[in-house]
Order: C-alpha cells, then structure tokens, then sequence
C-alpha cells in the first residue's frame, strides 16, 4: 500500500496539467499512487496523462465525466485509491519540491493522525507576492497530534480541501465524500473536521496554488451562490446533530457566516437574486445561532446585526454596493481624435444590428486567413449575415471583387464597429473598440504555437518589449467569446498564453479547408500563376520572424542551393508578413511569393516545404507532402524566443543545420524518403487533428448561426481525408 494517494481532477486545466504532474513525479519521496481524474479516454487530458502512464507505474489514471464537476471527479479518484493517506491536487496546483518527504516526517512524529493540516501558497498568475492565507489559521495549534477540542478555531471552512491530507481508512469508515455542487470544499472538509478525532499541522507550505486571472468559479456571478447556503445549513445541522462543543459551534458558525456576508455583500455575484440571498441567509443565521452569541465588533459586527434582523435594505446602504453602480460602466471609447470619439459613441448608442458581422485579417493587411475562410462560408450557408471585411488603405484595391470592405481608421470604420453583433478577427481589434453586451467576438488565431505567445513571452526581454502592456493586450482578450483552435496542442498553450473566460472552439483552422478541398486544376492553376515552370519541383522556403532582427535576413543563398539540390528545383520564397513590402527578391531560380494575397494558394504548388520555425509547416502538414527543417540557428531562437517543445526532438521530416545539409537532403532523396515520411506521420497525428476541410462550416453554423455544438458535424479522423494531390501525382497521373 503507497503512504499517498494523490489525486488530480483535470477538467478545464489541461494546459496547466503537466506541471502538476511533473511537480509530484519530481518529488524525493517516491512511495506514492498518482490518479488523475479525466473526463473520458478520448479528452484532452488523457492524452496528456497517456504519456506519463508510459513512463510511469505509479501513474493511474481514472474517468469522471465533466457533468459530475470537481465533486465527482474527486469522488471517483477516492474510490480507486490504495494509499494510507488522500491528497487533492488541483490540476492547476503543484506540490513545492520536497513536499512529500515533509508530510511523511511530520507523520512519523505525529502518529496516524485523520487529518494533517499543512500551509499552501496562493500565487497571483500575473505579479505581486504569494500569500499564505493558511499560516494564520495554523499558527495557533498544539505542536504535536492533537483533539479538535484543543484548537476549535480550525474547522476545516477556512481551509481548502488540497491544504490537508487525509486518512484514507477515516474517509472510509465515516463514509466523507464531496458534495455535488459547488462550494463542495466547505462540505467536505468542515465534515472531516467534524469527525475527526486526531489531528496534526505541518507549518509548512506544501502546495502552491496559482490563482488564475480568471479567478475561482466561485466568485464569478451566478446562481449557484445559493449553494453556498445549502453546504452551511447541511455543516451545520450535523454538528447540531453530532453535539459540537459550544466553542468548536460558535466558531464553525462564526467562520461560515464570514462567507456568506462576503458573498451577501458582492453585488456582482449574486445579480438578482441577492435580496432572495439575502432573506434565506438571515432565517439561517435566526435559526442556527449559538445561545448567548455576541456578533464581532466594527464593520462585521453591524452586518451580522443587519442580517440577523433581515434589513436588506440597510445592509446594502452600508455596503455601499447599489446594484447599479457596481456594474461597470462600459468604458468610454478612446479613439484618436475628438471628432471620431465623438462619433464612435453617437454609434455606440445605437442597437446592435443582429445581421451585421465584421472581419479583419492581420492588422488589415486584406482578404486573407481565417476570416476570409469563414466570410466564404458565411456567404453560402448565411446569406443573411451582411459582412463587411476591414482593410488598411493601401490593401483596397486588392480586396476581391463582391466583397464589402470599410477603410480602418475612416467614419464608415467606426460605425460598423460600433454596431456588428458578429466581430472576427486573427489578431485583435483596436485597442479603443468596445466590447458590447450582445456582442460575439471570435478569435481566430492565425498559426499553431511553437514559439511562445501572449503572456509566456514576458520572461523573454527581446520579445517582451516589442509586445508592449501585457495589461492591454489581456484587456483585449477579455473581449473574445470564442477562440479557435486547430489541435489539442493548441489548446492547451492558448490558454496558458492568453488567460480569459472564452469557450475553446475545437474545430480547426477555415483557411486549411482548402487543403482537403483542392483539386488537381486548382494546383494547376496555381502554378501557373505564380510562374512555376512546368515539370519542375517547386520547394517553398517560408522561414519565420526573429525578434532579434530589424528586416528580412536569411543566411541561406538560395541561389546556390537551387543549384545544389538539382536542376529541376526552383524556390518559392515567402518572407514573414512583417516584411511584406511590395518589394520582388526574384531572381533566377527563385520566385518570390511573399505578397501573395493567399498563403494557402502558396502551399498548393509547392511540392515540399523548407522552413525554419515557422508555423506555416503545421498548416502545410496537412497536404502530407515533404517537410525539411532548416535549423541553422536553434539555440538561439529557443533562448531569445521561446518555444513550448523541441522541435528538433520531434521534427515533421529531416533537419539540417547548414546550407550543405540541406542541399544533400534534396540531392540524395531523403526529403521524400521512407524516414521522411514516418516523421510527418507523426507530426500530422499531432498537429492536424481538427483540420479535416469542414472547418468553416463547424464555425459558421456554432458562430453565427448559433447551431448548439451537439449539432456541429463530427472532425473527419485523419485517415479517412484526401489531401489536395501534389504536382508530382498529377504528372505521374
């Protein structure tokens, strides 16, 4: 039997889950069972934990479905442990190192305790110093085991239900299990407190608790407040029950009654439903009140007497907390220019036009990427949505004939702002435009993360300071409601990278269904029209930005390359967008491609991909065509940038480090070879989960037509897709 059975629900925390997993399989202390709980085989998070089962015994996952919530999911972990005792690891929670060595010590010196009660850290996602809210409550303990008697002011409701370990026979014996709901650890581990007969403290911090930006579920607004009153009228009917002592009573109460009021006093939680709060809390307070109780003094002590006597109307006099005034004014629109803030506010009082949608592509850089794949479908499947693309002046003229643009920066510009209902975009609307209520903001996104993104790049100084305020940037992904997702990868570091409310939309990239959809003339066409000449083998060279660099620099010569790999070779070259100046680096063999309006077109008549760390090989990936890693300079890139795994370790095809290894990779074959091909199996698996060529449409019809998800057609499993044939097939052909 292991000394510990840790148990980890995962649900809604995949991206963070690794380093829980990492933070107890890194611990000194080995004897112990890991048991993370996920919502079904097939969840993201089984497939995280799939490859710590791999290489780790002591791993063993279990399943709980999401709709059985924290609760459930605890549950279920519980009744699968073997171990002496039960720790409740949050998946966004890691144990400090040395952890486990601390509480066995401390539970060798103590004897088998039920219940050993430890400190645990609570640190701000973004800055500011931890906290140790534990300490205080811990501090004024026995130094040994100890009654609950002997420390009444320790009941469990203060604490949460990962700051303590508990014997797993006790759990068992007295039948202590989750509540369902929400406020679930008050439930548990106020009931523990009441039942146990031995306790100990560990005045050592043990876990370390990440406070995420969108903070707890329980403080955000809901009617599942009222639950909290359902956990302290059942606490407390069993101590009456169970006899508690009149000390260990009047502080339970005392302690819930400081969560209720907090909770009675945050107009924003409660909504409408506060008065009706409100009235039940009292007729609990009236009804479970301790014989002779004296309320505290100051502040708290008045809100006891106001709720006690039911005077709703003063207690939120007091508090200070109109209803009206703690909703947040929407903020005033900055716009440069007073006549533009001025007319962008006239429009803003105007209602929401319910037919109208907007779209933006790169900053207005035209008609490109996801949203004009999605402006396409939006054209076939909901004619009645009017679009209007936004574009930078001098983009205009490139706009496709029928599509309906407005100038970024003009009056037309702002109207359309202030009224779409719909907003898409790839990047983020400008910093002055409102999110209004009724609105529906989609991210897009616009690449699969290798390199690290939002809020991962602050501890990279080059990267940090071309960003600017991190506080703004997150003010703007506050205004997201969806974001899209191309693979589970993606997922997970977007939420790590861009910590919001937003529902993860798990459907794939619109602008790679065209990869599933292409036809041996669309190919055709393509080459034709970018200049490849007929019978050769055309290798698109799309190395990515360096922060590090001011301009397009490459030092690879592609001209000799081309010579090199073969007489049949031509290069299409394709800079980073940053670097799109309308300037041609044509010449001889090489054909530059970097202000093609479609990169999709770009990937098409490309025979095979020469890129660097450019997140242009996820998406071209999908044509399951030859991929070759140019890594000249990988170090340096992973120290100055930042990436979320090795790419190196786990390539979609052959690396090369120098202009003569790539140049003996084409000369030799083994760009198309057998290993090739292995490894972009591999990577395919990986990174082209969702990208199946319906991709617009799973958006279109949950977006914009509000299709529920269960509705939303299925993801094609990789298998069973025909990627748009290469130019080499068709000549074959």
């Amino acid at each position: 039997m292991p000394r510990f059975s840790i148990i980890v629900p995962s649900h809604g925390v995949v991206g963070r889950l690794s380093l829980a997993l990492d933070s107890v399989l890194a611990q000194s202390f080995g004897d112990f069972e890991l048991i993370p709980v996920c919502d079904g085989p097939q969840s993201p998070a089984a497939d995280v934990v799939a490859g710590y089962v791999r290489r780790d015994s002591r791993v063993a996952p279990v399943h709980s479905p999401p709709s059985a919530g924290p609760a459930g999911a605890r549950n279920t972990g519980t009744r699968a442990a073997t171990g002496a005792y039960l720790l409740f690891l949050d998946g966004d929670d890691v144990l400090v190192p040395g952890a486990l060595a601390e509480l066995a010590a401390r539970l060798d010196a103590t004897g088998d305790v039920d219940v050993l009660h430890f400190e645990h850290e609570r640190t701000p996602w973004w800055e500011g110093e931890p906290t140790n809210p534990a300490a205080k409550v811990l501090a004024r303990t026995p130094k040994g085991a100890f009654s609950p008697e002997e420390a009444p002011h320790v009941t469990g409701v203060r604490l949460p239900a990962w700051s303590a370990a508990y014997r797993r026979a006790f759990v068992a014996e007295h039948r202590l299990a989750f509540p369902d709901g929400h406020f679930t650890d008050i439930g548990f581990a106020g009931l523990s407190a009441l039942r146990a007969e031995r306790v100990a403290v560990l005045r050592a911090v043990v876990v370390r608790h990440l406070v995420r930006r969108q903070g707890s579920r329980l403080s955000l607004p809901g009617e599942h407040h009222v639950e909290l009153l359902d956990q302290a009228e059942a606490l407390l009917t069993r101590a009456v029950e169970e006899g508690l002592s009149g000390e260990r009573y009047k502080e339970l109460f005392e302690q819930l009654f400081a969560a209720i009021l907090k909770t009675a006093a945050h107009p924003r939680r409660l909504g409408s439903r506060r008065r009706a709060f409100f009235r039940r809390a009292s007729r609990l307070y009236g009804r479970h009140r301790p014989a002779g109780y004296r309320p505290p003094g100051g502040s708290l002590g008045v809100q006891h007497r106001l709720l006690a006597s039911g005077a709703y109307t003063a207690f939120r006099a007091l508090r200070g907390a109109n209803q009206k005034a703690a909703r947040a004014i929407e903020v005033v629109p900055r716009p440069r220019g007073l006549r533009t803030r001025l007319l962008y506010r006239r429009h803003l009082s105007r209602p929401l036009d319910p037919s109208l949608a907007v779209y933006c592509a790169y900053w207005g850089r035209g008609y490109a990427c996801n949203p004009a794949a999605i402006h396409a479908k939006a054209r076939e499947l909901a004619p009645h949505i009017r679009s209007v693309f936004l574009v930078e002046p001098d983009q205009a003229h490139a706009m496709p004939e029928g599509v309906d643009y407005a100038v970024i920066g003009g009056r037309r510009y702002w109207e359309v702002l202030a009224r779409a209902t719909y907003l898409i975009n790839n990047a983020n609307f400008a910093e002055g435009v409102v999110k209004r209520r009724g609105s529906v903001h989609l991210q897009t996104q616009h690449g699969t993360p290798l390199k690290k993104m939002g809020v991962d790049q602050s501890t990279y100084p080059v990267v940090a300071a071309a960003t600017g305020s991190f506080a703004r940037l997150l003010g703007r992904v506050d205004r997201w409601d969806y974001n899209l997702s191309s693979n589970r990868h993606s997922t997970e570091m977007w939420e790590r990278a861009f910590p919001g409310s937003y529902e993860q939309l798990e459907y794939g990239y619109p602008r790679n269904d065209v990869y599933c959809t292409a036809t041996g003339e669309d190919v055709t066409r393509v080459r034709r029209e970018l200049g490849v000449p007929e019978g050769s083998t055309a290798v698109l060279y799309a190395p990515t930005h360096r922060d590090h660099h001011t301009g397009f620099e490459t030092a690879l010569d592609l001209e000799a390359f081309c010579e090199e790999a073969g007489p049949d070779v031509v290069v299409l070259l394709r800079a980073h967008y940053f670097y799109d100046r309308g300037l041609s680096r044509a010449t001889g063999r090489i054909i530059d491609v970097t202000s093609h309006r479609s990169s999709e077109d770009v990937c098409l008549a490309a025979d095979a991909l020469v890129t660097d760390y450019s997140s242009i090989m996820f998406d071209y990936a999908n044509l399951d065509r030859p991929i070759v890693v140019y890594a000249d300079d990988w170090e340096v890139y992973r120290e100055t940038r930042g990436v979320y795994f090795d790419l190196l370790a786990a390539p979609p095809g052959p690396v090369a480090r120098t202009p003569e290894e790539l140049a003996r990779v084409f000369r030799d074959g083994s760009w198309r070879g057998p290993e090739s091909a292995a490894a972009r199996a591999a990577f395919r698996t990986r990174f082209c989960e969702f990208d199946d060529g319906r991709a617009a449409e799973r958006v279109v019809r949950r977006v914009l037509l509000g299709e529920p998800p269960e509705t939303i057609p299925p993801v094609i499993p990789l298998a069973e897709r025909v990627p748009a044939p290469a130019a080499t097939t068709l000549v074959r052909s």
